[in-house]
């Protein structure tokens, strides 16, 4: 189904920078074959939408992670961040890199009854 999304979360930062780069491999590549695709970072995760901080992120043997969220938003993926982690750590829409946005858990939660999420990390 093309409308059908698929949710790829995202809990890891610059300290587990294989973990925070996979799930934004798999999402590329659902985008780029045409599939809804979002990343949903939460926990540590959210600062990846910070600038400058995926910047930072790149694991030996992956592409860039900068790169691949480019690829993701490029392709018309999404990348959202968790608000409640994102308020816990002071970040707000003033502070967020093109492309991503703040949401909520009942955002989320749509989202899911809508397509499928998967866990990659």
């Amino acid at each position: 189904m093309p409308d059908e999304r698929f949710l790829f979360p995202c809990t890891a930062g610059a300290a587990e920078p294989e973990r925070a780069t996979v799930p934004f491999i798999a999402a590329s590549v659902a985008a780029i074959s045409g599939k809804r695709a979002t990343v949903v970072c939460t926990t540590e995760a959210v600062r990846i939408g910070t600038p400058g901080y995926a910047e930072t992120i790149e694991e030996e043997g992956m592409p860039p992670l900068v790169d691949l969220i480019r690829q993701l938003l490029d392709a018309g993926g999404e990348l959202w961040l968790c608000s409640a982690c994102t308020t816990k750590r002071g970040i707000t829409g003033d502070d967020v890199i093109d492309g991503a946005q703040i949401v909520g858990a009942a955002r989320i939660v749509e989202a899911l009854a809508e397509g499928r999420s998967m866990t990659l990390t």
